[in-house]
């Protein structure tokens, strides 16, 4: 339910006409199946907020130094493959008063096992285990992680999907997937307000039919368990749970559209059901390759949850994300753009609290150049608003504006 929606669009353009002329780093060959690619990069950035803040409540620029080392691990045997990517990063602040509140550190991995005996459109099983940890500061790219809010945090993920085509038409898979959000809230130190994490469990099944190459016809229902950390009192229960049942389209719509549509509706019961929300809810993805150097993607989806930012309280997130790639001079430069648009309902179950929702726009703006088959130089800016619309403005401490300009070399053996 919940992605890295922006990452995951600058991951996938970034790879955008990878089919080029260049002699590109092969890593380092163990045998026939493992390959090691590490590397290690250096930036400097300036950000003109690095507290969050509104212009009037204190808002404050830094230049910061960052290095990044980092290994891929690949496997790939006859019909499974294991991909493991590690990576630490740390952040040198100039202003020793912002090194002194905030996380310079930040790492973590990502691993993903695939597994199938079938190939295309042929009848056999298809399996795939993940397994993610990020150790997230306020100092990441703004567009890391799947939260609008900067602030220090790790999350942890799980994901199991097991599918069964049965035959050029058919096909079904269930999932499950285990998700969990923790903030820092050293709020003495950092002089940032609370943020509230929760754990969240998925069990789901899907359905698919493909009359023909071009279409498939789904259908998925799925059940989402929370154990939330928003809960202060005892009057209060910490458990919530979800249901979520969406129909509609898949598959290509061209030999280079790829899409993936379903809407549907989803029931929220908040702390045992002292709030419910109904809603409808919808996913979509989409990538058009334009052509072997032009890519674009499109993603939307839509979810309810407990808040992040207020106690006692729940939310709707809808949020889309779009984003474009390009290749230029045989694939030596190579520029992305991505954009994320996020809207979050707060609803607060304290009669005290103002109900309000919360705008977050998104942007970055990128280039990496190719100088040799090691070294590449880049340089990226990146625009966050984040618009609160709360009635008492004096508490609106997610409203503010907030720029970066990023640039460095990275070498990749």
């Amino acid at each position: 339910m919940r992605r890295l929606a922006v990452l995951t669009i600058a991951v996938a353009l970034a790879a955008v006409a990878s089919a080029d002329v260049l002699d590109r780093p092969t890593g380092i060959k163990i045998g026939q199946r493992m390959t090691l690619r590490p590397y290690v990069s250096m930036s400097v950035s300036y950000d003109s907020n690095v507290h969050g803040r509104q212009s009037s409540g204190g808002s404050k620029g830094d230049v910061l130094w960052n290095i990044n080392p980092g290994l891929g691990i690949d496997y790939k045997a006859e019909n499974w493959a294991l991909l493991l990517n590690l990576y630490y990063r740390y952040n040198a602040y100039t202003k020793s008063e912002n090194a002194d509140r905030y996380n310079q550190h930040s790492y973590g991995e990502t691993l993903r096992w695939n597994w199938s005996d079938s190939r295309g459109v042929e009848k056999g099983w298809s399996l795939m285990v993940s397994e993610t940890f990020h150790q997230i500061t306020m100092m990441d790219d703004i567009s890391m992680g799947d939260s609008a809010y900067s602030a220090d945090r790790r999350n942890l993920t799980f994901n199991a999907a097991a599918q069964r085509r049965f035959n050029e038409h058919w096909h079904s898979d269930v999932n499950g997937s285990y998700y969990m959000m923790d903030y820092d809230n050293d709020t003495g130190k950092t002089g940032m307000p609370a943020m509230y994490g929760w754990q969240r469990w998925t069990v789901g099944a899907e359905l698919g039919f493909a009359p023909s190459r071009w279409t498939d016809i789904l259908g998925s229902v799925s059940y989402q368990g929370y154990l939330q950390d928003n809960v202060d009192n005892t009057k209060y229960s910490r458990d919530s749970q979800g249901y979520t049942a969406q129909i509609g389209l898949g598959s290509y719509a061209t030999e280079r559209i790829s899409y993936r549509a379903l809407a549907g509706w989803s029931r929220f019961e908040y702390s045992k059901r002292a709030s419910t929300s109904d809603g409808f809810v919808y996913t979509l993805s989409g990538n058009w390759k334009i052509d072997d150097t032009l890519q674009t993607m499109l993603m939307a989806t839509s979810y309810y949850q407990p808040s992040e930012r207020e106690s006692i309280s729940k939310s709707r997130v809808d949020a889309v994300s779009w984003g474009i790639g390009k290749s230029l001079i045989r694939g030596k430069l190579r520029s992305t753009l991505d954009m994320t648009y996020r809207h979050d309902t707060h609803e607060s179950l304290n009669s005290s609290a103002v109900d309000y929702s919360l705008d977050v726009i998104t942007a970055r703006l990128g280039f990496n150049y190719t100088l040799n088959r090691f070294l590449t130089g880049f340089v990226y800016g990146e625009y966050q608003r984040s618009m609160n619309n709360e009635r008492e403005k004096k508490n609106s401490y997610a409203d503010y504006e907030r720029w970066r300009v990023t640039m460095g070399l990275r070498l990749t053996y």
